[in-house]
């Protein structure tokens, strides 16, 4: 049996009194497109954010393509692999579409290649141009971050994410705020990724949810409710009431 692309064992994280994160375990196979869904502080991004190395667990471990990334700072995270977006937008708004670009793309090859100053600039503007293409944006490279849609800012977000060149994608909200037809052009694109990266994404649209993720994970009080195909979890009376809704008597 092949090396699960993400494991977590028994990880726990809490804030004074409150416990965020419950003694998860979560593993990732690898080759579908994941979701994890759940009620406000439910833990989600709190798990996202042990995962990318931007908090410390109290315990628990998260192992990475086999290798233990528990302790490890989000840099090097980072460059084994994992990237991600915020849950709220951070792109350098006075600086053009490209720049954004540029900088995730450059810390990327200086880490990689720092003696080497024109191959490093070579390999950035590769990178760059591929991301562009890739998300379908280059009309957009010489325009403010700042003057985009926000639609536009979220593709940006995805594409900066892409320059770190990442086996495993973590998108918090991609979609949150965004008009249907911004939505449909983000989902869109979130699919065709998927065929050539591990997916997981934290997300409240439950309609974006169902309709992309080949197995969803639902959390609730930090730790993991149920898993499993989105019919399941569709139907899982525990998901209802804790998320979803359960209609009052006499509603269907």
């Amino acid at each position: 049996m092949s090396e699960p692309v993400l494991s977590i064992s028994g990880l726990t994280r809490a804030f004074g009194g409150l416990v965020a994160v419950d003694n998860v375990s979560y593993e990732l196979p690898g080759g579908d497109l994941r979701a994890i869904i759940g009620p406000n502080g439910a833990g989600k991004t709190t798990l996202f954010n042990l995962i990318s190395g931007m908090l410390d667990a109290d315990r628990g471990t998260i192992k990475f393509r086999g290798q233990d990334i528990s302790a490890k700072p989000p840099h090097a995270i980072s460059q084994m692999g994992i990237a991600r977006t915020l849950q709220i937008k951070s792109v350098f708004e006075g600086l053009s579409v490209y720049d954004n670009l540029w900088i995730s793309a450059h810390a990327r090859t200086q880490r990689l290649s720092p003696f080497r100053a024109a191959s490093s600039y070579l390999d950035t503007s590769r990178i760059v141009e591929e991301a562009l293409e890739e998300i379908g944006i280059s009309r957009f490279r010489d325009e403010k971050a700042g003057n985009l849609s926000y639609g536009d800012i979220a593709l940006l977000e995805i594409a900066i994410a892409l320059c770190m060149k990442p086996n495993l994608l973590l998108l918090d909200e991609p979609v949150a705020g965004m008009s249907p037809e911004e939505t449909e052009t983000v989902v869109t694109k979130i699919k065709q990724l998927s065929k050539q990266l591990d997916i997981v994404l934290i997300e409240h649209d439950m309609s974006v949810v169902f309709g992309i993720a080949d197995v969803v994970t639902v959390m609730n009080n930090g730790a993991i409710l149920c898993e499993g195909p989105p019919d399941e979890i569709t139907r899982d009376e525990r998901v209802q009431e804790a998320y979803l809704g359960v209609p009052e008597d006499g509603e269907s």
